[in-house]
């Protein structure tokens, strides 16, 4: 693997690909729940749990493509293979997905249909961007074993994502008012996103070469392999860390629609406040990477978790008092939690993967990767769950003005100490992370010996 610093077509190319994984995200966290219950008419406990389940299965797909592209040889290498043959059908399942049944089996659809259609689309959605997104993370620590580069390199990555953000979030709901006929709206979202996922995924694929000198993993099963995986105590940390952050990402996307509805009735400005927050994010990303040479990753990670766990806590106590402006500077402030929450993880979970290749002597970043999904995806699931239960167990009902006091509350609690809660835990686990810089160093010192005693 190279120490060198990388070409800036190489950080182009291979950050790209994140902006359209991140417009899948986003577009499914932020739309994607509120569109099943107040569009296509699925119950919110039933839409909660066919998204929980059908992320559920995404997340145990995930280890099974990491050990499969661990293993893989061709000449594209291990990872792009995956990530060129698995976006097509992510396009066209991102189509389907936002395409209302009742479109297609016409009005009056039982909700037990409506559950199944949902679950089934879903799941080949998951499993179709599984199929791109795990080799392409892989990929990210095979390019460079450099400390700082990685930054960097995570870096133009979360400047695409942040962006992907930015757009999946933020130019959703204005493409679907594009047509007057919401459901065409949401048709043209699809095709529109779906075909954005498509193109970035290719351009990774032709512009990113994999290091030609790695070789594929072989000598653990799928079970030893996982178990390995959980005796890095370095992963361990940095993999608890980011599940209890992307809860919390996770939560704040799937409640915000229903905050600016339902508690301050500006529902039209629920867009405009979702913008603040990612703009932001977008402009404080190369602030991480700067904090993060300056002050260290970990540092730099654990202070946009408490400005976030902050933010929301001001929201709870103030949000619904103080009115529509207030929220929209304390989501300027979010977005600069955000912004400074997107580089570091990555980058620090390389530098763990490069642990474990010096404990074991062979690399195995689809196995961490795997895991990595696998554990924020189940996370994922549980809160899309638990939000969409939690309204329909207070006495939620789409698009009725003013909401019971319950619903109210519930929303308020989500926005606030829950999420604040998991930003806070997530720091917790953050402290005891143990690879510095200085500890990085001696640990490709090391590997260095290691590989030059196997040339002899």
């Amino acid at each position: 693997m190279d120490d060198s610093k990388l070409s800036l077509g190489v950080k182009l190319g291979y950050g790209v690909c994140d902006f359209g994984g991140n417009v899948f995200f986003n577009a499914t966290a932020f739309v994607l729940l509120n569109y099943l219950t107040d569009t296509v008419g699925l119950a919110a406990g039933l839409a909660g749990i066919a998204l929980m389940i059908g992320r559920l299965w995404d997340a145990f797909f995930d280890p099974v493509m990491g050990f499969i592209s661990d293993r893989t040889v061709t000449k594209m290498g291990r990872r792009r293979p995956y990530i060129l043959f698995g976006a097509f059908p992510l396009f066209i399942s991102m189509v389907i997905m936002f395409t209302n049944p009742s479109l297609v089996f016409g009005a009056g659809i039982s909700q037990t249909a409506l559950f199944a259609y949902t679950l089934i689309v879903y799941t080949i959605l998951c499993t179709a961007y599984s199929t791109v997104n795990i080799p392409y993370t892989a990929l990210a620590p095979e390019l460079t074993s450099n400390y700082n580069e990685r930054t960097s390199l995570h870096g133009y990555r979360s400047g695409f994502a942040v962006t992907g953000t930015l757009v999946g979030a933020g130019a959703a709901l204005p493409i679907v008012a594009l047509c007057q006929d919401k459901n065409m709206g949401f048709i043209l979202m699809g095709l529109i996103f779906g075909g954005t996922m498509l193109a970035s995924a290719l351009i990774t694929v032709f512009t990113v070469r994999e290091p030609a000198d790695l070789k594929p993993a072989t000598s653990m099963s799928f079970l030893k392999t996982y178990r390995e995986v959980f005796k890095n105590k370095p992963y361990v940390l940095i993999l608890f860390t980011f599940i209890f952050c992307i809860v919390g990402m996770t939560i704040i996307s799937g409640i915000a629609i229903y905050y600016f509805k339902y508690i301050l009735d500006a529902e039209n400005m629920t867009t405009p406040g979702i913008l603040i927050s990612l703009v932001t994010a977008v402009l404080f990303v190369p602030v991480s990477v700067f904090m993060s040479k300056k002050l260290g990753k970990k540092l730099a990670y654990a202070i946009g978790l408490l400005t976030l766990a902050a933010a929301l806590m001001v929201i709870f106590c103030f949000g619904q008092t103080m009115g529509l402006n207030f929220i929209l500077v304390m989501m300027f402030f979010i977005g600069i939690g955000f912004g400074l929450t997107y580089v570091p993880p990555y980058s620090i979970l390389a530098d763990a993967i490069e642990y474990d290749y010096l404990k074991v002597g062979e690399r195995r970043e689809g196995a961490f990767l795997g895991i990595w999904t696998w554990g924020y995806k189940i996370s994922q699931a549980l809160a899309v769950f638990l939000i969409g239960v939690v309204l329909q167990y207070m006495g939620y009902v789409a698009n009725v003005m003013p909401q019971p006091e319950s619903v109210q509350f519930s929303i308020r609690l989500f926005l606030g100490p829950i999420a604040a809660a998991l930003y806070t835990g997530s720091a917790i686990f953050l402290y005891f992370y143990p690879i510095t810089e200085k500890r990085y160093k001696e640990i490709r010192e090391q590997i260095t010996a290691m590989e030059t005693e196997k040339t002899r």
